[in-house]
């Protein structure tokens, strides 16, 4: 797929709906959504914030990120029900009540809520396929909760209490590449709290597995404001 460089579009004001985009990453935009609805006219569904998502994962290399966002809608199309994910297709998963839902930050980002301690490793393929989904179903539902204007989500990890038992690196092999190709800039930012130091070292292994975007966006949290501040979000919580 060939994309001309040269294209010009015109700006209407619609593109102020797209807040902090310069007026040269709008026209991006603009010259990418004409680029890929040729490609695949259900594009035509997607809103920029999403085309601006990928447009920014490669970096506003308008090949790259066209190539990488009709790769999105084909996997989508393919992976995902068009009802999404049940409950019934992921009930190992949920049972561990591991992953939950609480509100907004002050920028209007939704909350999620992980517990550590509560994360079992997958055993199999068959268990691998079902974390995938999960990871998806929890993807699908805090995005169909961020607000108009705002394209990212916040990750509290809480890791009170997780220990090597906890630790699976197959699955995060598995999932890794689903989070960077498919849900591109919609992490806003994790705070990891109560890390313990066998987390520490774990997280030097997982580190190869995270592009460098997404490193800076990880705070270690050994506050006791914070931790105060994480005691209240978990009452109540809604699971995902």
């Amino acid at each position: 797929m060939e994309v001309s460089k040269q294209l010009i579009v015109p700006i209407k004001d619609s593109d102020d709906k797209l807040p902090g985009s310069s007026e040269e990453e709008r026209q991006k935009i603009k010259i990418m959504r004409a680029s890929v609805e040729k490609e695949d006219p259900s594009s035509k569904d997607v809103d920029d914030m999403t085309i601006r998502r990928f447009l920014r994962a490669r970096n506003h290399d308008i090949q790259k990120a066209s190539t990488m966002f009709l790769n999105y809608l084909s996997w989508k199309r393919t992976f995902i029900p068009r009802d999404g994910f049940s409950p019934s297709q992921i009930p190992n998963q949920l049972a561990m009540k591991k992953m939950f839902m609480q509100g907004h930050d002050k920028q209007g980002r939704p909350i999620i809520v992980g517990l550590g301690a509560r994360a079992k490793p997958v055993k199999g393929n068959e268990s691998i396929d079902e974390f995938k989904r999960f990871i998806v179903y929890c993807m699908e539902k805090v995005s169909s909760r961020i607000p108009k204007g705002e394209d990212k989500f916040v990750l509290i990890a809480d890791m009170d209490g997780w220990g090597y038992s906890n630790l699976d690196m197959k699955a995060h092999h598995a999932v890794a590449p689903i989070m960077e190709a498919y849900y591109p800039e919609r992490m806003g930012k994790v705070f990891v709290t109560h890390p313990p130091y066998i987390f520490m070292l774990a997280w030097k292994l997982l580190q190869p597995l995270i592009d460098e975007n997404t490193k800076k966006k990880v705070c270690l949290e050994t506050t006791v404001i914070f931790f105060s501040f994480c005691r209240k979000l978990s009452q109540p919580l809604a699971i995902c």
